[in-house]
């Protein structure tokens, strides 16, 4: 009997085998492509479509201008215009591709050869010198992503530059791209970069411009060339013979444009004066305007000159005296009497501290409070002819004292305010009621929290310096409230008004008669008081404060035309040498009115242009010395 011998005992078991490999490879595939699908849908479910994408921005500038109309600060991002790769010099986007992307028209997003040749050059250093990340994942993270170093960024930006290269052509995508990077100095896309660094659009530059702003992607802020002109050309030495490396160039070309000269523009002047005043300025806009990336031309309040002259005399002032005095900073604001900032010095140099004191310290304004307590007793009646005895007091346990220890025994409350006599401030305000005090604070403008505690009548609350010399305004102007402010007009880049200033304040908030009472009790003050060294060759009225401990002194007073407030202290709360409102801040405030007055004609202090009473005379020829 013949053998069949094309039966083999393993074929079922062969079968077996394929039929099970095929079935589990399948059901194993169509799982790994469900868990894709949902891995891809985790990480794409909150992609911003590419219509979102085209509203991407750069941070808008602002223009702030001085009220004379001269430019004090520009701030934000340079965009320049929209350009398309067609419109370019072709060596432009070569330079770009031969040292980003050498495979940009090869790769379909992701580059599997450069992620591999970037982890062999890394492995062989041992530190990371290329990245494998293609013009096309830079692209989509420029558009769309934020700068997070995670996974799950990563595993976006990779769908996302598959996407781009989907829906959009290579020059497209790379249109988009030059558009959109950063290239330093606040410019975003390749025209900005072009006339930021060179003075031309992107459609003019030569060669060997285009190949330092090509080698700005891999560091624009440290290769800035108007801050690192020597690393910006070594870089695009680099960038040049990458273009040789890819084919682009030729060597003679490569060695011409290496040795054409490069003259970039000069830097944007830095902001020279009004600094801090600028930041404040800025801070304000959002609740002004709304937000919005609108580019801004703010006109504000700012006086050139008396700005120079604040933070000139400021740090001078502190520069002679500050170290034996231990005057570690200081700040200095000038007001109009309706309230518009025309000079703002928050601290003795802005590069050394951007902190504003003016505006963001609250500190304890001591005896240049009292006008508020004072101002509270006149709406109780009292008068500044109204006698007072200074003498030893307790409330609830707390025992007062006057600044030279001395009690005067009866004097009158004008005497009380030109010698800053607390005993005397505080009976005011126990007559007044404590309450009162506080609403007088607040119809002043005064909005920091202030404890209705006996301590109060001497300054022991904290305020601001802004504040405060905005609360002297009142008095100055004849009573009328005043918001200070630094903005009158906001408008876009085209013109178009968004905001201008309309009015003045909240009214009237303190009678005629009581605030030309203020006037004559704070004029005591520089005629024969504790604030003589701050007179000046006109009418003013002023008044010292010194916190406990010598921690804070305050000069705040005022003319017919301007109110400058003064402060100097520590900014850790540490003690200075023996320095009072009445010595230190009063003269640098008769030194910063003086100047500020030049060429003004004197005028009477609002509600003094009259002939004063025989008996105020009388009452100022009583009144003595102080310190």
């Amino acid at each position: 009997m013949a053998v069949d011998t094309d039966k083999n005992p393993q074929t079922p078991g062969r079968w077996r085998l394929l039929r099970f490999t095929l079935k589990w490879g399948l059901t194993l595939s169509i799982w790994g492509a469900l868990f894709a699908v949902v891995a891809v849908g985790y990480f794409a479910y909150d992609l911003p479509s590419v219509e979102n994408a085209a509203k991407v921005q750069s941070r808008p500038s602002v223009t702030i201008l001085a009220a004379d109309g001269s430019e004090i600060a520009q701030t934000g991002d340079v965009s320049g215009a929209a350009v398309q790769v067609r419109d370019l010099p072709f060596f432009v986007p070569q330079a770009v591709i031969a040292t980003e992307d050498r495979r940009f028209y090869e790769h379909f997003g992701v580059d599997l050869i450069g992620i591999a040749r970037a982890f062999w050059v890394n492995a062989r250093s041992g530190r990371i010198r290329q990245g494998g990340s293609t013009i096309s994942q830079q692209a989509a993270k420029n558009l769309f992503l934020t700068p997070e170093r995670t996974i799950r960024r990563k595993v976006r930006e990779i769908i996302l530059a598959l996407w781009l290269e989907h829906n959009f052509t290579k020059d497209q995508i790379l249109t988009v791209y030059l558009n959109r990077v950063y290239f330093g100095a606040g410019a975003y896309g390749i025209d900005a970069a072009a006339r930021r660094y060179f003075g031309v659009p992107a459609t003019r530059l030569n060669l060997h411009q285009a190949a330092v702003i090509a080698g700005l992607l891999k560091a624009p802020s440290r290769l800035n060339p108007l801050v690192n002109p020597t690393g910006a050309k070594k870089r695009a030495k680099t960038v040049i013979s990458n273009m040789l490396a890819a084919g682009y160039l030729t060597q003679g070309t490569s060695r011409l444009e290496t040795a054409r000269p490069l003259r970039f523009v000069k830097a944007r002047a830095r902001q020279k004066i009004g600094r801090h005043f600028s930041d404040w300025i800025i801070e304000q806009l959002a609740d002004l305007v709304g937000a919005g990336a609108r580019n801004l031309v703010v006109r504000t309040t700012l006086d050139p000159r008396l700005q120079a002259l604040a933070e000139g005399q400021l740090k001078r002032h502190l520069a002679r005296i500050g170290g034996p005095a231990n005057i570690g900073n200081g700040a200095l604001v000038m007001l109009d009497r309706n309230g518009a900032v025309r000079a703002m010095a928050g601290s003795r140099d802005y590069a050394k501290s951007q902190f504003n004191r003016a505006v963001q310290a609250l500190r304890q304004p001591g005896s240049v409070f009292k006008p508020v307590v004072y101002l509270a007793g006149l709406r109780a009646g009292i008068t500044p002819e109204t006698r007072l005895i200074d003498a030893p007091i307790d409330i609830d346990g707390w025992k007062p004292r006057n600044y030279d220890g001395r009690f005067r025994g009866s004097i009158t409350a004008a005497e009380g305010m030109a010698k800053s006599v607390n005993i005397i401030a505080v009976k005011i305000a126990e007559k007044a009621g404590r309450a009162r005090v506080i609403e007088a604070a607040r119809d002043l403008g005064l909005s920091t929290d202030l404890p209705a505690h006996a301590s109060l009548a001497l300054g022991a609350a904290e305020a601001s310096l802004l504040e405060m010399t905005a609360a002297y305004a009142v008095f100055a102007n004849g009573g009328t409230g005043v918001w200070a402010h630094g903005i009158t007009e906001v408008r876009t880049r085209g013109g178009d008004v968004i905001y201008r200033r309309a009015g003045g304040g909240p009214g009237r908030v303190v009678s005629t008669e009581n605030a030309a009472a203020m006037s004559r009790m704070l004029s005591g003050v520089i005629k024969s008081g504790t604030g003589k060294a701050a007179a000046i060759d006109r009418p003013a009225a002023g008044k010292t404060g010194t916190s406990q401990g010598f921690r804070d002194a305050w000069f705040i007073g005022f003319s017919a035309d301007l109110i400058t407030g003064i402060w100097m202290g520590n900014d850790n709360g540490k003690p200075m040498n023996r320095v009072t409102g009445g010595g230190a801040a009063a003269r640098l405030w008769s030194k910063v009115m003086t100047k500020a007055h030049a060429g003004r004609p004197p005028r009477p202090l609002a509600g003094l242009d009259v002939r004063e009473s025989s008996a105020w005379r009388r009452v100022l020829q009583n009144l003595g010395g102080g310190g």
